[in-house]
């Protein structure tokens, strides 16, 4: 069972103005992909919304992390808004007891929560802690209870084609990638399919970079792994992106795009596309996501 999906990231709105005034963004944020999907040609292309449950990192964050609404009343808000689109999100696994992780799940999929990306613990701690599930064991303990099963893929990071092998063989049906600022996934699926017969889906992940990054800096945080200079390279792309004039910009991206695209389509993975805006949709960003979509897109033959 594949996603076959082009999922777009919306994350849940802050909660400082209540609950009822967090809903009422949900239901604007709605309107606004629908109505930038269709100024840019997308309309009907997108078929989920991936929906980041987010907790506290490190204090360093350029943007200051706020008590946002919960992912399920965020999808409950936004479904009646988004006719045709089912939802996915990220669930933290490691804080939850399996009762409680098993009836979160069940809650999630009743509501119409196509797959659940399973995330362990933050950047400050280290595998393994935390009083909960790992998401290793989640993924084998609820194969009954979601039938799409997800896991964060790094292709940059170190040894990771062992882990995900081993996420794979634990029950994992799909991995969603980092944001790709580098052909870095190539190699990485490239060697993978030489060392393992697993084919899970990937959700190859592109994210939209406007002119203030370079002042902000939040891509660049969410995407650092200090020492690595794969990871370097990436954050110059994004630093170079960001002091782009926008056709400049949508033209590195498209070529980012065609690459990783070309260089993956052909080693036997599903794939699926998933787009994001860090800062918020908007109409540039659809329109950069629209000529990616036009060049390759999962129901393309």
């Amino acid at each position: 069972m594949t996603l076959n999906t082009v999922a777009l990231e919306l994350v849940p709105p802050n909660l400082d103005g209540g609950d009822q005034q967090a809903g009422e963004k949900a239901r604007e944020d709605a309107h606004k992909v629908l109505r930038f999907a269709a100024e840019a040609g997308i309309e009907g292309r997108i078929r989920h919304i991936l929906m980041p449950s987010m907790i506290a990192e490190e204090d360093d964050r350029p943007v200051e992390m706020k008590p946002k609404l919960d992912v399920l009343d965020f999808w409950r808000a936004l479904k009646p808004e988004l006719p045709g689109m089912a939802g996915l999100c990220t669930q933290v696994t490691a804080f939850s007891d399996e009762p409680a992780l098993r009836d979160r799940l069940n809650d999630l999929t009743a509501a119409g929560i196509d797959g659940v990306v399973f995330v362990g613990v933050p950047r400050t701690m280290a595998d393994g802690e935390g009083s909960g599930v790992p998401p290793t064991d989640a993924l084998a303990i609820f194969r009954d209870e979601v039938p799409n099963r997800g896991v964060i893929l790094i292709p940059t990071r170190s040894d990771e084609i062992g882990r995900f092998n081993f996420k794979c063989e634990r029950g994992a049906t799909f991995g969603l990638t980092q944001l790709l600022y580098s052909d870095a996934i190539v190699p990485f699926l490239t060697e993978f399919a030489q060392h393992s017969d697993a084919r899970p889906e990937i959700l190859l992940s592109f994210g939209f970079v406007p002119t203030f990054e370079n002042r902000v800096g939040l891509i660049d945080w969410l995407i650092q792994d200090p020492g690595n200079a794969a990871v370097a390279a990436e954050q110059d792309f994004v630093k170079t992106l960001s002091g782009s004039e926008p056709e400049q910009r949508r033209k590195l991206m498209l070529d980012l795009y065609k690459r990783v695209i070309d260089g993956v389509a052909d080693l036997g993975f599903p794939l699926s596309i998933h787009l994001e805006a860090t800062y918020g949709v908007s109409a540039a960003a659809f329109t950069t996501f629209a000529q990616m979509l036009d060049y390759w897109s999962p129901e393309t033959p």
